[in-house]
């Protein structure tokens, strides 16, 4: 009863007519950078930081969960309509999907993609707003040793989850580490990293660590693989539809996947794509079409996008009770709050609850602009997919220069911005995953700061990292992610060379 009492209070504050203008904003600009190809809510709000950084906090965080949400409803037009998805998690929903759109069923995997978002976004919301309360209740009472493990644990599964190598995750992990050491030490004042710069003193202001690897990254990767060729978009006549048989084949997938969805998200180090692929998995054994399957079967759509969407809701479970992201676009958000002196956690539910629970609330109404702006305006969607992209990208170019000189009117900035844009641009060109670098830049800090308290609290005894039950439990799985899968590959390729 409490979590639905400082619901109705979110929701109060949420529904204010200044909110509810950056709710609409959020979703709307969710929905047009999800559309978008290559962009997506992570680098979209990366890009607003500087902009948001004046803006109550209430307000910029309604906005930021609009684009959030935003982003994955409209990443499946992309998918759909161009066979592009903008991210990992939407690889399905293209295969599927693009095939439907093929066979003139777009309007259908449109539809079904958008109700299913609707559906599983709201029931993800709806268990976000009971869990999160009660697992913050438990935070409270977790040792610093026990949080030092488990921020090791979201680096080694967040590292080993993003991109096609654990070893590539761990090296732009370490990157990041490195990046969030640079500045002066708090606790015994000496410089680290200055490379004797007195810029350098106060540390590299994340934001433009972010859009440098982020935004300027993928700014020069596109321009250096931007043909001039275009794709092709299939045409979308008519609003997006269903049928009574798209219906009746479209409404168990959607909460499969939700039920699939919501726990990985809310895993740290869970994410949006080991639960697709399951629910296409999952879709595909239960299907009384199978043979549909890889030709455009709408249970293909419907699943996979039901759990993309349950797990941006289960994502920001672990964000917020816990200060751990398990996505780039949460490890964005985490550096938003920092950027108004603020430190998800367990704490942040009582000394913030104004703008945990108008989060909460303006997820349920966010979800329900989204459906609104979605299923009617789907051909406007559809349009803007041609663009042309080098008008695109060189405006984030410019929004990004001026964002990050507007932060403190710094030539300085701009030399960093520039120097991290290269980085980024060589971490896509060598598939270096961006992510862990933004979450060891972000988390970096927090580690030393819980293995230093922890250390303080023992008397200096190390020791107590595996005398305290919960931390020793943790590093154990901490160990055993990185030894068992390496232990795996050696017995298999032992097995296939003696084969």
């Amino acid at each position: 009863m409490e979590a639905v009492t400082s619901l109705l209070a979110g929701f109060e504050t949420a529904l204010t007519p200044l909110n509810l203008l950056w709710a609409l904003i959020g979703v709307t600009l969710g929905t047009l950078v999800g559309v978008l190809p290559g962009i997506g809510p992570a680098l979209t709000v990366a890009l607003l930081l500087p902009v948001t950084a004046q803006l109550p906090p209430v307000s910029a965080f309604i906005m930021f969960a609009g684009i959030y949400y935003g982003g994955m409803f409209g990443g499946s037009t992309t998918s759909i309509l161009l066979n592009t998805p903008g991210e990992s998690s939407s690889i399905i929903t293209a295969l599927e999907g693009n095939k439907m759109a093929r066979r003139g069923r777009a309007a259908a995997a449109l539809a079904t993609a958008a109700i299913g978002s609707f559906v599983a976004g709201t029931i993800g919301t709806a268990l976000l707003t009971f869990a999160a309360p009660a697992i913050a209740e438990v935070a409270v009472q977790i040792p610093p040793s026990a949080k030092f493990a488990l921020i090791m644990l979201a680096f080694v599964t967040i590292s080993a989850t993003f991109g096609g190598s654990p070893l590539r995750g761990l090296i732009s992990l370490f990157l990041g580490l490195a990046i969030g050491l640079i500045g002066t030490d708090l606790q015994s004042g000496q410089a680290r990293f200055t490379l004797g710069y007195p810029e350098l003193l106060d540390g590299i202001d994340f934001v433009t660590v972010v859009i440098g690897l982020f935004a300027v990254g993928e700014t020069l990767f596109v321009a250096s693989r931007l043909r001039k060729d275009k794709a092709s978009v299939i045409k979308l006549d008519g609003n997006a539809r269903m049928n009574r048989e798209d219906w009746r084949r479209s409404w168990k997938p959607w909460l499969r996947g939700t039920a699939l969805g919501f726990p990985f998200g809310a895993i740290p180090a869970g994410g949006a794509e080991i639960p697709t692929f399951l629910s296409y998995t999952l879709e595909k054994k239960l299907s009384k079409h199978p043979e549909e399957f890889g030709k455009g079967a709408i249970e293909g759509v419907a699943g996979p996008e039901a759990a993309n969407n349950a797990s941006a809701a289960g994502v920001l479970v672990p964000l917020l009770t816990l200060g751990l992201p398990t996505s780039a676009t949460a490890a964005i958000l985490l550096a938003a709050f920092q950027q108004y002196g603020l430190q998800p956690g367990p704490l942040l539910f009582v000394t913030s609850p104004e703008l945990v629970w108008g989060l909460i609330a303006s997820l349920y109404i966010g979800n329900v602009m989204l459906l609104a702006l979605n299923l009617p305006l789907a051909p406007l969607w559809a349009k803007l997919l041609l663009i042309p992209r080098p008008f695109l990208y060189a405006g984030i170019l410019v929004f990004s220069t001026v964002g990050v000189y507007s932060l403190n009117n710094s030539v300085f900035d701009l030399f960093l911005l520039a120097i991290f844009g290269v980085i980024g641009y060589g971490m896509r060109r060598f598939d270096f995953p961006v992510t862990p670098a933004i979450i060891g830049v972000i988390l970096g800090p927090v580690s030393e700061s819980q293995f230093r308290t922890a250390m303080q609290q023992s008397g200096g005894d190390i020791s107590v990292f595996v005398r305290q039950p919960l931390s020793a439990f943790i590093l154990l799985i901490v160990l055993a992610a990185l030894v068992v899968p390496q232990v795996l590959k050696y017995r298999a390729a032992r097995q296939g060379a003696t084969g």
